[in-house]
């Protein structure tokens, strides 16, 4: 019985000794990624905060654009499309020239329906 015993803890030992070494990796973050995240985050929030304006909806809606749609296709955008929309919202001047951008969104909308990245217009068929 001793025997037993003690070959079935060795095999655990062995067993529980595989199992921990798994791969571990470890990286300093720098403190430049982390505010290039903040900022990625913040420019996003400030553009969803910006799109979520009642006269903004009203006018896309207008254009026929859902706002789940765009919210899905703005989570899909990268930091420099991002960037770009809110630099172009800051140099609006305030209570200004919103058609503009608004018109500038559905144009990217439609864009990105005709390379076949998004299908938010119905009667707008994909180049393949």
């Amino acid at each position: 019985m001793n025997s037993y015993r003690l070959s079935v803890c060795i095999f655990l030992s062995i067993l529980m000794l595989c199992l921990t070494f798994g791969q571990a990796q470890a990286a300093i973050i720098a403190n430049n990624q982390i505010i290039h995240q903040i900022e990625q985050a913040n420019d996003k929030e400030a553009l969803l905060q910006t799109l979520n304006r009642i006269d903004v909806q009203e006018q896309l809606l207008d254009m026929g654009v859902n706002t789940v749609d765009i919210e899905s296709r703005i989570n899909q955008m990268t930091h420099e499309e991002i960037a770009q929309l809110n630099q172009q919202f800051d140099t609006l001047p305030a209570g200004g020239d919103a058609l503009g951008i608004i018109v500038l969104v559905f144009i990217i909308f439609v864009i990105t329906d005709v390379i076949g990245a998004t299908d938010i217009f119905p009667f707008i068929h994909p180049v393949n």
